[in-house]
């Protein structure tokens, strides 16, 4: 199966509104209950922070979204820098 993801990624659960936004971790490998066989590439470790503690849980790729938004400990606050390039001449 072809990852959608990659370590860093920002995603959320489809279809749930209070769902927290989370980051991709990494892939890890699962066993299927029913044929025995390992899956390497469709689970996905994700982490997310409540109330100051680290969270993290296994989803199926197919069950998460990406987003655009960051969120957690991890937001990226951006100033305004203002650059002149014109010099004052006597």
């Amino acid at each position: 199966m072809l990852r959608k993801f990659k370590s860093g990624d920002w995603v959320k659960v489809k279809g749930k509104l209070t769902t927290p936004i989370m980051q991709v971790l990494k892939y890890v490998s699962k066993k299927d209950s029913i044929l025995g066989l390992i899956n390497y590439d469709s689970y996905l470790e994700c982490v997310w922070y409540k109330n100051g503690e680290r969270k993290t849980e296994v989803f199926h790729q197919n069950k998460l979204i990406k987003t655009v938004k960051t969120g957690g400990l991890f937001k990226t606050f951006f100033t305004d820098t203002k650059l002149s390039l014109t010099e004052n001449q006597k």
